[in-house]
């Protein structure tokens, strides 16, 4: 995997939190909108899209490697700008895309859902190795296979300990 994405960071009030990252791809915005923002793109990095109609209101069903189905809604959606999508049970998750100059993009990430705090790690180090994925998908090097888990154990456990209470990654 490679070390390209900056950790991420989280914060929380009650029982809500949010999870942070900004990517910064050396990928113009369209590019990076294919893989964040269709079904080809996300299901070489993410998860695979059932359902997905990409327009505001649109329904989204993901479904991981073995995994359980996550079914939602399109609740932003500025074509090549914003992409976000809610999930029942699994909160909301939001990809901004700017634009530094013709083939770079940073992308603004978020990930909001409500639960027990002890969740914080363990979700930025799920999203880092998805990340991590997605940097590789740019960099032209194969994604997830059908039936693939994403990345590998050790590469979790390291980042679940870079993410933990001791690492200082969240506030």
């Amino acid at each position: 995997m490679t070390e390209a994405i900056a950790h991420g960071t989280s914060s929380s009030h009650g029982d809500t939190h949010t999870l942070r990252f900004a990517l910064f791809l050396p990928y113009a915005a369209a590019r990076v909108w294919g893989e964040v923002a269709t079904p080809v793109g996300l299901g070489q990095w993410l998860a695979t899209a059932d359902v997905f109609e990409s327009r505001l209101g649109g329904r989204v069903t993901l479904r991981g490697s073995g995994g359980p189905v996550a079914a939602g809604t399109v609740t932003a959606w500025d074509g090549e700008r914003v992409a976000e999508y809610t999930f029942g049970g699994r909160g909301r998750i939001r990809f901004h895309l700017e634009s530094v100059g013709a083939e770079a993009t940073v992308v603004r990430f978020t990930h909001e859902f409500t639960g027990a705090a002890d969740r914080r790690p363990e979700a930025l180090a799920c999203w880092h190795e998805h990340f991590e994925l997605l940097h590789e998908v740019l960099e032209g090097r194969p994604g997830l296979r059908p039936g693939e888990p994403a990345g590998n154990r050790e590469r979790r456990r390291q980042l679940r300990s870079a993410y933990s209470p001791r690492g200082g990654r969240h506030s």
